[in-house]
């Protein structure tokens, strides 16, 4: 049975979430404050966060950071706004997903379900992968070149592990939003998972001007080029 740490200062909404969620049979716990949600997050373990990004002493994405010194337990934002700035914001701190209030209750589950699904399916390999100087060690979560640890967020990570296991495949971007995100692009354009491969390309490649890993296949997509 999962634990999820729901972050959330509006007293309706919380009633109508804890109802919601405690019906599909997920236990869950509530913080209305950053300082709530500190002290809970030290004091307890969850499977997954659902996080408003305004909170009264705070935001979503300061505890958000302070999680991910720590955990990379899934994330998901609740926010009043659809800016993409604040959408890459978000993912960028560590977020695995986010929601725009007002949101349909059956779309919320299905994401929450999804996301931990995803987490089980990552944290359950056994397995380390090394390819072009990239050694992903994927039960702790790690990703090294070279033997030094890479500084990626949730959603970096995600990416250079999903490339990492299809190596020399050219994946869609259909292909790659519906693995990481479990949606069908209309809330993560192609745009934002440009930003994405740009920003991994940074601090995998040597010549991220020249990628020699991760390639742009012309009007198909991106694929993982394996060099050695």
């Amino acid at each position: 049975m999962s634990k999820l740490l729901l972050v959330e200062d509006d007293i309706s909404l919380i009633t109508g979430l804890t109802f919601a969620l405690q019906k599909q049979g997920y236990i869950l716990e509530v913080a209305r404050t950053q300082k709530e949600a500190e002290q809970a997050w030290n004091m307890g373990s969850y499977d997954l966060l659902i996080l408003d990004v305004s909170l009264p002493d705070g935001t979503g994405f300061d505890f958000c950071k302070k999680v991910r010194q720590t955990s990379k337990v899934p994330i998901l934002f609740l926010t009043a706004s659809d800016e993409e700035m604040d959408i890459i914001m978000g993912l960028d701190m560590g977020g695995d997903d986010y929601m725009t209030k007002p949101f349909k209750l059956g779309v919320l589950l299905s994401r929450i379900h999804a996301l931990l699904r995803r987490a089980k399916d990552f944290g359950g390999v056994a397995t380390e992968i090394t390819s072009n100087g990239i050694h992903l060690q994927l039960l702790q979560g790690q990703a090294f070149k070279n033997g030094q640890l890479l500084d990626l967020t949730a959603a970096e990570y995600k990416l250079l592990c999903f490339f990492m296991q299809n190596p020399n495949v050219v994946l869609t971007k259909e292909q790659i939003l519906e693995k990481l995100w479990d949606c069908d692009g209309n809330y993560i354009d192609n745009s934002t998972l440009t930003v994405y491969m740009r920003r991994l390309r940074m601090k995998i490649e040597d010549d991220p001007g020249e990628p020699q890993m991760l390639l742009t296949v012309r009007r198909m997509g991106y694929k993982w080029n394996v060099l050695d």
